[in-house]
């Protein structure tokens, strides 16, 4: 029995050898002769093999912990043989199969000088002559579970952040490229303009800051630096109380917008409002859990859509996708920038009062939400009106993640009981961009296929999968003009056995156009901490000095400025924390926290008058602190 590939499958023209698989329960057989038949060839081609036993791989000893396992092989996997063509085989291979179908037979003998069959298996596949025709760009990460915190985004205990990996593979080649490794702070979901000349990505700030984003231009040695990272929280007051739920914010093709998904707590109009005053309550459900093979569940319960415009430095909602009576996210965008695909579902309250915490993926116990897949004009950020897609809405089913295909004319989105994303149940379906039937994709394997790319020329998809291990793998599947994929082939040595591919994307660069990422910004994050755990611990001289350290690194941060102010303050320096008060108030001239400090300090000084224009100034921004200035 061939188990990989599988019938049908569809090879990239520029991909490297693959590991074909088998397994053979006929008693006696131990060598084995694979024959290669393609119509038309004059000859077959045949090889002898041992069929090797199936290997773990290589593993990464840094990644070993007390809350994962190493990788295992399964029943089936120890049963199995393999063979691995050589470079000038497999190119004779692909050359011959290219557009007509190749013949893969495994036949078993008792020895290498025997000519009696003892069992057989066929397996036909093609090669496309579609290129793949770009690198996929993903993260390697370790799963290492973190201890259990409520509401919490923590899949990884901060130790572990700096094992996090960037990669860039390319299908022709045997391993993927080291971009960057080493970062102390957690960054995640990211997308490109369609041209690939910008990258987009969240970024956790100092203090696990979930409302950090970074947009940067590509470069072959990319660095993203403090000026390319902005603050979501910054537009709080500007925006009548616009926060980020911290949850994938996608560039547009042309690089000019970035769609996200927002929290509404500023909503002033009643008819409008949310089912439940919430002050500071989360806006999503998030359970961790210590099972490394699912070791967290996330997603938005509340929320509405909203574009930055990077030239202008504005965030405002996106109308018609923006009632606070459901939640809208996971925004993506048509390749012509015009219009908007999102996921919606009625807002709700991320968690039950006394309901029982889930202890693992698709528990009872999880707050329930399935989403509808929704469709909405951009009109230059004026919005229209959300019409939900046929196919992948109202269907008892929760339709997630959307893609759409480069050319305009298909979706693909997951499709769970519940919630969305690495879910163990979720299958990749596809849908008439316009709304249709849908169909289950033949790519799809027996457990959890999600984060899927297009290919810029749309006829390759690339997605993640734990079909065959806990550790995920990427895969990729064939799609031709009408819509129709191919089984899955696996993208081999993509990172160690014990680590797992997170969110490929595919990117539209040439050869060399992508050889390292750096993130200076990351380091000014890191200094902030120090000096914040200093401040903590009432060692204010020496925060003040971490605090300056800090400032060396980012001298336009007002919160760096806002605390050397409180630490100087603390060691009786009022004149000088005056002064760094003031530096916060001249790049957030809005900051009641900031404008309560500075009057505070002002008032220790003598300066009366001036205290008071600034408690005046605080209690309008934030009439809540009247309670400390009546």
């Amino acid at each position: 029995m061939i188990d990989y590939p599988a019938e049908g499958s569809i090879f990239p023209p520029e991909i490297t050898p693959p590991t074909f698989l088998w397994r053979d329960t006929a008693p006696g057989a131990t060598v084995w002769k694979i024959s290669i038949r393609v119509a038309g060839a004059t000859a077959p081609i045949e090889v002898m093999s041992r069929g090797e036993r199936l290997q773990i791989g290589e593993i990464d000893p840094r990644c070993i912990a007390k809350t994962n396992e190493l990788p295992r092989l399964t029943p089936e996997q120890l049963a199995a043989h393999t063979w691995m063509p050589g470079t000038a085989t497999w190119e004779t291979i692909k050359r011959l199969s290219q557009e007509r179908t190749a013949t893969i037979t495994i036949a078993g003998f008792r020895d290498t000088k025997s000519k009696d069959e003892v069992s057989r298996g066929t397996v036909s596949i093609l090669t496309s002559k579609d290129p793949v025709g770009a690198p996929i760009f993903y993260r390697d990460v370790p799963l290492m579970p973190s201890d259990l915190e409520k509401g919490v985004i923590k899949p990884l205990a901060a130790s572990a952040l700096p094992l996090v990996a960037w990669r860039l593979r390319y299908i022709g080649e045997r391993k993927s490229k080291l971009l960057m490794e080493g970062l102390r702070t957690c960054a995640n979901c990211h997308s490109f303009s369609l041209d690939g000349k910008t990258l987009a990505m969240d970024l956790d700030g100092p203090r696990s800051d979930k409302g950090m984003y970074a947009i940067a231009n590509l470069a072959p040695r990319t660095e993203i630096r403090n000026e390319d990272v902005i603050n979501w929280s910054s537009f709080r007051r500007k925006q009548s109380g616009l926060l980020r739920v911290g949850f994938m914010s996608q560039v547009s093709p042309d690089g000019r917008y970035v769609a996200t998904t927002m929290d509404e707590s500023g909503e002033k109009d009643p008819s409008r409002a949310s089912p439940k005053s919430r002050g500071n309550q989360s806006n999503y459900y998030v359970a961790n859990f210590k099972n490394y093979r699912f070791l967290q569940v996330f997603y938005p319960t509340r929320g509405i859509l909203a574009w930055y415009n990077r030239a202008a430095g504005r965030l405002q909602p996106l109308p018609g996708a923006d009632d606070p009576r459901l939640v809208q996210a996971g925004a993506v965008w048509s390749p012509d920038g015009k219009y908007l695909v999102f996921e919606r579902a009625p807002a709700q309250d991320p968690y039950s009062e006394g309901a029982k915490p889930a202890a693992f993926a698709n528990d009872p116990n999880e707050t329930q939400i399935q989403f509808d897949l929704y469709r909405i004009p951009f009109n230059e950020g004026r919005g229209g009106k959300a019409e939900p897609i046929a196919g992948a809405s109202q269907n008892g089913m929760s339709n997630t993640f959307p893609k759409v295909s480069p050319d305009g004319r298909w979706i693909v989105f997951t499709q769970c009981r519940n919630g969305l994303l690495m879910r163990p149940d979720s299958q990749l379906y596809i849908v008439p961009a316009g709304g249709g039937l849908s169909r289950r994709m033949s790519c799809n394997t027996p457990l959890m296929n999600s984060w899927h790319s297009f290919s810029p020329n749309g006829r390759w998809l690339v997605f993640s999968s734990k079909s065959r291990s806990p550790y995920t793998q990427m895969f990729l599947t064939h799609i031709d003009e009408n819509g129709n994929d191919s089984p899955p082939v696996l993208v081999e040595n993509s990172t160690a056995a014990n680590r797992a591919v997170n969110i490929p994307e595919f990117m539209n660069i040439p050869a060399g156009g992508l050889l390292s990422i750096d993130a200076p910004a990351a380091e000014f994050y890191k200094l902030f901490d120090r000096a914040w755990e200093l401040a903590e611990k009432s060692q204010f001289a020496e925060a003040v000095g971490a605090w300056g350290d800090a400032l060396k690194l980012n001298p336009s941060d007002s919160r760096a400025y806002y605390n050397l102010g409180i630490a100087l303050a603390m060691t009786g320096r009022f004149s000088e924390a005056i002064a760094k008060y003031q530096q916060a108030l001249d790049i957030s001239p809005d900051s009641a926290e900031v404008h309560n400090n500075l009057g505070v300090a002002l008032a220790r000084t003598g300066k009366v008058d001036e205290a008071i224009a600034h408690y005046r100034k605080a209690l309008d921004l934030n009439p809540a602190m009247a309670d400390f200035h009546t």
